[in-house]
């Protein structure tokens, strides 16, 4: 495979530090999830990185199905622990398809298309629990 794009993030001090992008201006205050400091934590950049490149895949498949639709997609993203420092991420992907004369059936296959076509989920598969839910408004 050809490569598109690169980037870099450099963090320092981990969920209680600083990161940033080589490429980019952006800086972020990192602040462990809870702890009402101002900040964000990793699971919410994951949460943001995956309803991006979710709802692109989609717009892929939109296209290649020649389908008429708006979409929204939203993603939650869990951190889990189970007994001592056994740690684990999980995720629910909704989207939310309007202005369309798609079916729910027939939008929920396009979604589960995007959902095999998604780099995001490609690289979650058979590692994090993923559910993949939809609606037609």
């Amino acid at each position: 495979m050809k490569t598109l794009y690169s980037t870099k993030a450099t963090v320092t001090g981990g969920r209680a530090g600083t990161a940033s992008l080589s490429d980019n201006d952006l800086s972020i205050n990192m602040v462990p999830p809870g702890s009402g400091k101002e900040g964000n934590n990793p699971e919410q950049m994951f949460a943001i990185g995956y309803s991006a490149c979710f709802d692109g895949a989609l717009g892929a498949v939109k296209q290649m199905e020649k389908a008429k639709f708006d979409s929204t997609t939203e993603i939650e993203v869990d951190l889990l622990q189970g007994e001592g420092n056994d740690y684990n991420i999980a995720a629910r992907i909704h989207v939310i398809g309007e202005n369309t004369e798609l079916s729910a059936d027939e939008f929920q296959a396009l979604v589960e298309k995007a959902h095999q076509v998604c780099p995001y989920s490609k690289a979650t598969r058979g590692n994090i629990d993923v559910s993949v839910t939809s609606e037609v408004k």
